[in-house]
């Protein structure tokens, strides 16, 4: 199965959602998982780096791609079980050609006004991709969330103007919380630095929900959940 975590705004969390959603895979559902970084900065070929010279940590395959990477992401999804692939607006071409080959798209955004400006051409990227890639199943995320109850609102008037897209919301959202910081620079995922903590569980939610779905229209892709 490839996965693109992806969109067109920095700062919103697709190298982290990225990083962590292969460990959940390869260390939670004993999977075989590569990762393939197109951003430039190279923040999760980085990661990777820094987590498979930890002797406490599961190693995780990391190929850096751009351009036209569809071939690539074919051939090897055909070696592993799920392809997890990070591409931000840097390098368009490359998060086009994912969007026409991925199977299920992960569309991270803060509810900020920015961030939601980029729905107009997200929503008309992802449309016209799903016109040769009809398997496509995107959705739109909400991460770095407030969690104090006053700035709840901001989080619904998000949710409301992102509903009038075409890209269905994911019903769990992902709230700012330190942890992420913190584990990464370790090459550690949340899911292991602190796996009851809340954003462990949040981040649980998110990828189990996500591939369930998919997997009850592409059974070949169901991943064993206890």
């Amino acid at each position: 199965m490839i996965i693109l975590v992806g969109g067109e705004k920095g700062g919103s969390g697709k190298s982290c959602i990225a990083q962590n959603l292969a460990t959940y895979l390869a260390v939670e559902k004993v999977a075989t998982v590569l990762l393939v970084d197109c951003d430039i900065q190279g923040t999760t070929a980085d990661w990777t780096q820094v987590r498979n010279n930890n002797l406490n940590a599961l190693p995780i395959d990391c190929v850096q791609l751009n351009g036209k990477i569809r071939n690539h992401l074919l051939g090897y999804n055909s070696q592993y079980q799920f392809v997890i692939v990070d591409c931000g607006a840097q390098d368009l071409l490359a998060l086009r050609s994912t969007l026409s080959t991925a199977h299920v798209a992960l569309l991270p955004m803060r509810p900020k006004r920015r961030d939601l400006k980029t729905l107009v051409h997200l929503d008309e990227m992802v449309n016209s991709c799903k016109l040769v890639n009809q398997q496509l199943q995107a959705h739109i995320v909400f991460t770095q969330c407030p969690s104090q109850p006053k700035q709840q609102s901001r989080i619904s008037n998000a949710k409301q103007t992102a509903s009038l897209y075409d890209i269905p919301i994911a019903a769990d959202i992902l709230h700012e919380r330190h942890i992420y910081d913190d584990s990464e620079a370790s090459g550690l995922s949340v899911i292991e630095s602190e796996p009851k903590g809340k954003a462990a569980d949040e981040l649980r939610n998110l990828f189990s929900d996500v591939i369930r779905q998919h997997s009850a229209q592409s059974p070949e892709f169901s991943v064993h959940y206890a």
